[in-house]
């Protein structure tokens, strides 16, 4: 089981009834009210001709979310529109995690990264005849503003769907930037950057851009710390005391801002355009004490290979915080997901057997993972 899902899976079952076969619904009538009023209808408007053709030709049924999971439209032919509205994958429809466990919906919220479900890596069973495609949609700012998924059942799954999903979403994006005015319809797509976990790198528009482990580094403390450097002070946080030169420190960052056609400041080393940024979304989510999706975020430590004093500073204050949060928690799925990024915590392996009751199947995953610690 892919890693995301089994996090997934084991944070589901604090909150999911795993006899549940149908999403809770709010307020369908709400949900189509919020939907006329949402900056999104316009900009989905603008390809909902192209989704009703491809749900109906491909046998796939088409949803659009706001932030939250819950569904605001659909489209797709009456077969699979009437399959979906049985589990309720129809407006006012809940898919948030807590709601309905791992599935894709869930996974792109939380992650911010396009996502597939497959089968059964769906939490419930009454999912497991289902696969589902999705990715989210961006405001200019960065915040996701909701999800475009895709789904059809498993038998029909296909190795293109995903690109598919991911290109629809760029376009609703980019008429999202038209309509809000903030950069001209020839922009350059929104930048995504990974440095969490094994594969740290940099897209656009889903193609990696080609940086040196310098400049990913540098990239990753001006999406850590939007306020800017001084040359002095990222010069240090990336050398330290090492006797580097000022030509040497400059050529790194005008490489990485040829690389970037820009969108750093000059006199003030800053970010001058959206960059989403894995770590930095963990940061903002441990400020305002959602440890629940700092966790999902989470993907590993901070460019585990780097040495460069700042970035070391960072990578412990992430997984320093996150670990005083779950030790705080009293949900026993927050201490299990962080668990498999600390195995050799000995208090955080005893935290999650002391929240989980005698018969909960997920003692022996704690058990296991203490014993390692203690051997």
């Amino acid at each position: 089981m892919r890693t995301e899902v089994a996090e997934s899976w084991a944070r589901s079952g604090a909150s999911v009834d795993r006899a549940c076969v149908e999403a809770p619904v709010t307020d369908a009538d709400a949900a189509r009210s919020r939907w006329a009023d949402s900056q999104l209808r316009r900009p989905v408007g603008a390809v909902a001709e192209e989704l009703r053709r491809i749900t109906e030709d491909a046998g796939f049924v088409a949803a659009v979310t706001d932030e939250t999971g819950t569904i605001l439209w659909t489209c797709g032919g009456r077969h699979m529109r009437h399959a979906a509205e049985r589990i309720n994958f129809a407006p006012g429809g809940r898919w948030d995690e807590q709601a309905m466990g791992t599935n894709a919906l869930s996974l792109a919220l939380l992650r911010g990264q396009a996502a597939t479900v497959f089968s059964a890596e769906h939490y419930l069973s009454a999912l497991h005849g289902w696969v589902c495609y999705c990715a989210p949609i961006r405001h200019p700012d960065g915040r996701v503003l909701g999800v475009l998924d895709l789904s059809t059942t498993w038998d029909r799954s296909h190795p293109l769907a995903l690109s598919t999903v991911r290109l629809l979403a760029a376009g609703i994006e980019e008429r999202i930037r038209e309509q809000a005015g903030s950069v001209t319809p020839s922009a350059d797509p929104e930048l995504c950057l990974t440095v969490l976990g094994e594969s740290p790198r940099l897209e656009r528009d889903g193609s990696e851009i080609p940086l040196r482990p310098r400049q990913l580094e540098i990239l990753a403390l001006l999406a850590l710390e939007p306020e800017g450097f001084t040359p002095e002070r990222l010069r240090d946080a990336l050398y330290g005391e090492r006797p580097v030169s000022a030509s040497t420190f400059k050529a790194e960052v005008s490489h990485l801002r040829t690389a970037l056609g820009g969108g750093i400041a000059t006199r003030r080393y800053a970010l001058t355009r959206p960059l989403a940024c894995d770590a930095a979304r963990v940061a903002a989510a441990v400020e305002r004490g959602d440890a629940r999706t700092a966790l999902a975020a989470y993907a590993g430590t901070l460019l585990a290979r780097s040495e460069a004093p700042g970035v070391v500073e960072w990578r412990e204050h992430l997984h320093v915080a996150l670990r005083e949060a779950v030790l705080a928690s009293v949900d026993p799925a927050l201490a299990l997901a962080f668990g498999h990024h600390a195995r050799y915590d000995i208090a955080l392996h005893r935290h999650a057997l002391s929240l989980l009751a005698p018969d909960d199947a997920r003692r022996g995953l704690a058990a296991a993972r203490l014993r390692a610690a203690l051997a």
